[in-house]
């Protein structure tokens, strides 16, 4: 029975996980249209979609498939053994990791649109605003418009320096992808603990006074009386204060971390310190 909640726990932890990220990514791109970047939506919105529905979207419909399939036939695979063999070995279908008719080819494309959404995510923004970039220029040029009427990132457009940005934001997501789901298992280790703790301070504090009472009914009334405060005392310090406590800190890491990253952007404002002049410029103008 335990194994069979672990194992329960694990997949429902890691499917919310991958909702809860989707989410995230899904909020990105309502950014991207209340700011009207569409390049952000074909750059960035697009592939992140398709490499994280490629993987982990995959990896959750084969625990609901294999959830609602009944295996009467053998023994279910291991998840984690089919999501291995698909990247070390795409090309064969063993016993092992069977799942469905035509999972070899459903495979291969996912292999194929997460790798290629990489480089998309990697070079479709930065080409992009350098050719943006070079038309305003040319447009400029031709036109003789004023110096200072210039895109965003103006005569200081430095593709270098956008190109690395935008490759340090890549690794971030692809290596984040992974390392983020993992982290939803913490709900999982979470609810584990809880339920451990249940279990030892019941059977091992309120249980062992009634076998106490059965041997001696005197001392075990006492027995009883006392191993109850302790029982109530115990659950409600540690697990409806402490573990109540500790599961808010987790949750709210993940809100903050797993979630917020794939949306939310904390620039900030430039500092602009208080000058008298500043003030008295504003209101002569």
């Amino acid at each position: 029975m335990l194994n069979y909640y672990n194992s329960l726990k694990m997949k429902l932890s890691v499917i919310l996980g991958v909702t809860h990220m989707m989410s995230g990514i899904f909020l990105s791109l309502v950014n991207a249209l209340h700011f009207n970047h569409g390049i952000d939506i074909i750059g960035e919105f697009i592939p992140q979609v398709i490499f994280m529905m490629a993987l982990f979207g995959y990896m959750c419909f084969l625990i609901i498939y294999k959830w609602c399939r009944p295996w009467t036939d053998r023994s279910p695979p291991f998840i984690l053994t089919v999501m291995i063999s698909m990247f070390l070995s795409p090309t064969s279908i063993t016993e092992d990791n069977y799942m469905f008719d035509g999972q070899k080819p459903v495979q291969l494309i996912l292999i194929f649109l997460a790798l290629i959404s990489v480089p998309w995510m990697l070079l479709t923004k930065p080409l992009y605003l350098r050719h943006k970039h070079k038309l305003r220029l040319m447009k400029k040029e031709l036109h003789s418009e004023d110096e200072s009427e210039h895109d965003e990132h103006g005569e200081e457009f430095d593709f270098g320096e956008i190109f690395v940005k935008q490759i340090i934001h890549t690794i971030e997501y692809v290596l984040g992808a992974i390392s983020n789901t993992a982290s939803y298992l913490r709900l999982w280790a979470l609810s584990l603990a809880h339920s451990e703790l249940s279990a030892v301070f019941w059977e091992r504090i309120f249980v062992l006074t009634f076998q106490i009472a059965s041997e001696n009914v005197g001392k075990g009334m006492f027995a009883i009386f006392i191993g109850f405060a302790i029982w109530a005392g115990l659950t409600t310090g540690v697990l409806m204060v402490m573990e109540s406590l500790s599961a808010f800190l987790h949750a709210l890491r993940l809100h903050w971390v797993e979630f917020q990253n794939k949306f939310y952007h904390g620039d900030g404002y430039l500092f602009v310190p208080f000058s008298y002049q500043l003030i008295f410029k504003k209101e002569d103008e």
